[in-house]
Order: structure tokens, then sequence, then C-alpha cells
């Protein structure tokens, strides 16, 4: 039963992955046809991440009073009507309105599922179940690809949104399952958990120190997936078109990373596979700063996403240890939170120094953010 809980769960992992990557490969087709600014899509992803820090947030009362289970289940049927929603949208404003269930959706389901795959079972699966999320992230670009070389970005919202409905389905019915799961366990409800409010959490030294390891690690993630083709285009000489395909290597390190710590989770601990992860981290951007080839710049991000890709996954899991399990589901709330806000403002920084000096200083700007996981790391460390 566990297992094929697991499994259930690992899809639902690709279900929160389909729409992160879908409207930017989409905004070029939708501004077009609705005669938008290039600009505007910051109203609508600020929307879905302002969605997503508010759901994680509020994620440990919801989670307690209805169980993840049904929140899972609420969530992603959330994202797949949001999904269908973009579809038929015929103005700016309603492309707005339907971010809004489609980050109150997401953040609600990243926060249960990785709570509840950290309490129950082994650090290889929250490895694991994190590349599931790069497959919903790869697929849904490839759909919308199909879908603008055939049709239109509206067929290729509609492509993704049966997906989505057919994973929500698949929770929906797989609701007894949770309950037989956890009856064959003899645990107790989930809402006997304790909940503890944002401000509370952050009062003590160790979710501060925490919540800067995610800032870090994530806001470093988003800033090179977003303005790595830009440097290496204004950086290394490279074509757009190069830059765009050398920036898969990032993404793929992501994933190998993952993959790897996942396979390497039942000899070494959480913990170690995060320092060694930092390590590999470290010498990718020394990499990418030495004025080297623009190759040798893609093998430095593709060391980068293979080292900073074990830091999440390995992190979540080690919550429930690091601060006992009946806070755990909220401090995980805070800690979603928290990486959500590093995604949503670090790059929007870059993009300002980009404009105003140059993307060339992509590596150092990494490197500040580099620099703060590791003084939460090291912090988190002493306290324990």
């Amino acid at each position: 039963m566990a297992t094929l809980l697991l499994i259930v769960i690992y899809i639902a992992f690709i279900g929160l992955g389909i729409p992160d990557s879908l409207f930017g490969a989409a905004w070029p087709a939708i501004y077009t046809e609705l005669g938008l600014p290039v600009s505007w899509a910051n109203f609508v992803t600020m929307l879905i991440s302002g969605g997503t820090i508010l759901s994680s947030l509020l994620s440990a009362r919801l989670i307690n009073r209805f169980g993840t289970a049904a929140i899972t289940a609420v969530s992603t049927s959330l994202t797949a009507a949001a999904l269908l929603g973009f579809s038929i949208s015929g103005s700016m404003l309603w492309l707005c309105l339907f971010a809004v269930p489609l980050g109150l959706g997401a953040g609600s389901i990243d926060t249960a599922l990785n709570n509840y795959v950290a309490l129950h079972y082994k650090a290889t699966h929250m490895n694991f179940l994190h590349c599931f999320y790069g497959i919903g992230v790869s697929l849904s670009p490839f759909l919308m690809s199909l879908a603008l070389s055939s049709g239109s970005w509206r067929s290729g919202y509609r492509m993704v949104f049966w997906f989505q409905l057919g994973i929500a389905a698949l929770t929906i019915l797989s609701l007894p399952l949770w309950k037989k799961v956890r009856h064959a366990r003899e645990e107790p409800e989930e809402a006997a958990v304790r909940t503890v409010g944002i401000f509370s959490l952050l009062k003590q030294a160790k979710v501060r120190r925490a919540c800067l390891v995610f800032l870090g690690s994530c806001g470093l993630e988003c800033t090179c997936g977003i303005w790595g083709s830009t440097f290496l285009v204004q950086a290394r000489a490279m074509t757009p078109e190069d830059a765009a395909g050398m920036i898969t290597f990032y993404y793929i390190g992501i994933a190998f990373g993952r993959f790897l710590s996942g396979l390497l989770a039942n000899k070494l601990s959480s913990g170690k596979l995060i320092q060694i992860g930092q390590g590999i981290l470290l010498a990718a951007l020394v990499l990418v700063i030495l004025p080297l080839p623009a190759p040798v710049a893609g093998v430095g991000l593709f060391l980068i996403g293979a080292g900073n890709g074990p830091v999440f996954p390995n992190m979540l899991h080690l919550t429930p240890e690091t601060f006992g399990k009946e806070i755990s589901q909220s401090v995980m709330g805070a800690q979603m939170a928290v990486s959500y806000i590093g995604i949503l403002l670090a790059p929007a920084l870059f993009g300002l120094i980009a404009q105003a000096i140059s993307a060339a200083l992509l590596p150092y700007y990494l490197l500040v953010f580099y620099g703060a996981m590791m003084a939460g790391s090291f912090l988190l460390k002493r306290a324990s």
C-alpha cells in the first residue's frame, strides 16, 4: 500500500511541475495575439508566485484541518481548472485572475507532499520525488511547442489541462488509499500535530537559519535558469540559439544531481549529500567566473545544477529531524514560502543589475546567494 501511495505522490509531483514552465513557453504567442507589452508577463508571474507564497504560509492550518490527501486532491484540481481558464482567456485581466488559483494550488501541493514524504519515506524518495517534478517542468514546454507548431497557445494549455485533469482524478480516486496506509502504519490523524504561526516560527534562530539556506539555494537556482543564456551571450559571445541550447544542460544538471543524490541516499546522510553538493557548486561557480572558452562555461552551468540540485530535497527531508515531527508541517510551510520569495525576487533584482551594468556579473551575483546558503548551513549545524 505504501509503495502504491508513493507512486501516486510521484505522479502528483509531475502535476506540480507541469504549470511552472508553461507560461514562459507560451508568452511570446500570448502577448502577440492579445497585443500586450512583453513586460506584462511579470504581472502574471508575480500573481502566481504571490499565491504560492500565501498558500505555503496557510498550508499547515489547512493540512492539519483537512489532511494531506484532501489538500492534494483539491489543489491539483484547482491548478487544472486554472490551466483551462488560461486557455479561454481573452485579455490580460483574465490571465491575471486565473493566475491566482494556479499559485494557490501549487503552494499547497508542494508543502503538503514534501512534508508527508519527509515524515514517512527515506531520503532517496525525496530526491527522486523532485526528479519527477523535473519531468513535469520538461513536459509542458514540449507540449506547448507541439501546439504552437500546429495550432495555437490555447490548444497547448488545453492539452496540458487534460494531463493535469487526469492527475487530479488520480489524486481524488486515491483518497481511500491514504486512509488505508495510515491505518496500516497505525498512525494518528494528521490533525494531531501542532500548528505554529509564521511570526512565532521566525523568532526561532534555527528556523531563520534553515530559511536562509532555502533562500540562497532557490534564489541561485532560479536566477541561473532565467539569466544563464543571457550571460553566455554577453560574457562568452555565444549566439542566442547556442546559448539557449547550452542552458538545457543546466536543467539536466539539476535532474542529474537529484537522481544521483537519490541513489546515494541509502549510503550517505542527507547532511553529507548537501555538503557534497555545496562543494561541487562552489567549484562550478569558480569555473564559470574564469575567462575560459564558452563550452567550459556550459560545463560550469551543468555542475551548478548538479551541485545545487540535491540541496533543496535533502533540506526538506531533514525538516522533521531538525525541528521535530510536531511542528514540521508549519516549518515546511515557512521554508516553502521563503523559497518562493527567493524565486520571485532574486531573478528580478538581477534583471535590474543586468540592464544597468551587464549580465556578465551573473556568477558573482550567484556567489552572493551561495554565501547566504553556506552561512545558513554553518549556523544551523552549530545550533544542532
